[in-house]
């Protein structure tokens, strides 16, 4: 099976609970992808919606099992922090064992510098200090979406690509634009004042790779709609790869999708007969 190689992983908001969560997809991504460290950047699993009415399915445990066979039989370390929506964990954070690290951020030790990494619900005044409005905005989000999905099986039966009813919104109300804006600039600060070369963070489903003056900014988005992840190659480059490019490179293969247990016992017997590669920058392809 072909696979990516790269250094380094970091994902956020796959929101695992939720019907909106496209776990299929991460699982895909997860499964082509070999690297030394994957970063969880928070709201991995929505606790908000499972302690109402959330949806856990059979491919939310396969995503569980996934990281759980990176961790144990290919020496992945794994860093699991805090988002909003499962920030149940704060209090039992820090913990660590052996190549799991749970916490509330970190930094990350990278070719070319030191980059702090954080959900960055922290600069979201709404979220820390209003909980009753968060959960407020949350159910609105949510309800934006299931409009969004109606909307979007009109727009197949008529043949047109999927689009997203909340990015566009979010892309032209002026209070949201600023509401970002501001989200990076305090965020971009803070990496400042701790001496870091950049940043990476989630929250805001908003994908981003820029420059904040001398800030590296790099936001990995969601697997909700926008489907990004943030990786580290092994010369150092940071690249936001986007699930449809990814998918052209590395194409779902037949009934993938529905393998489940199936599909990680083939791995676990290809990578048997496949000895580990340690640091072997020749084996990732170019970006």
């Amino acid at each position: 099976m072909k696979r990516l190689r790269v250094r380094t992983v970091i994902i956020s908001d796959i929101h695992l609970g939720t019907v909106d969560s496209k776990v299929a997809e991460v699982n895909h991504f997860l499964r082509h992808v070999r690297c030394e460290k994957l970063v969880l950047n928070g709201d991995i699993i929505d606790g908000w919606q499972l302690r109402r009415h959330g949806q856990w399915t059979k491919a939310h445990t396969h995503f569980i099992r996934i990281v759980l066979k990176m961790l144990e039989k290919r020496d992945t370390q794994i860093v699991y922090l805090r988002g909003n929506h499962d920030d149940i964990l704060s209090k039992f954070l820090p913990l660590e064992f052996e190549n799991l690290l749970i916490a509330d951020e970190y930094v990350h030790e990278g070719v070319r510098g030191r980059y702090l990494v954080l959900h960055g619900d922290v600069f979201d005044t709404v979220t820390k200090n209003l909980v009753f409005l968060a959960h407020l905005g949350d159910w609105g989000y949510r309800t934006l979406l299931g409009i969004n999905r109606a909307y979007n099986v009109w727009r197949s039966w008529r043949r047109l690509e999927y689009w997203s009813l909340s990015r566009a919104i979010k892309a032209r109300v002026k209070s949201a634009v600023s509401h970002v804006s501001n989200f990076e600039g305090h965020i971009a600060e803070l990496a400042r004042s701790r001496g870091c070369a950049g940043v990476m963070c989630g929250h805001i489903h908003t994908p981003a790779d820029k420059m904040l003056g001398e800030i590296h900014y790099l936001n990995s988005g969601d697997w909700i709609e926008s489907l990004t992840a943030i990786v580290e190659h092994w010369d150092g480059r940071y690249e936001l790869v986007e699930y449809s490019s990814f998918l052209r490179e590395f194409p779902v293969e037949d009934d993938e999708f529905s393998q489940g247990r199936g599909a990680l016992d083939a791995d676990s017997h290809e990578e048997a007969l496949t000895p580990r590669l340690e640091h072997a920058p020749s084996e990732s392809p170019a970006a």
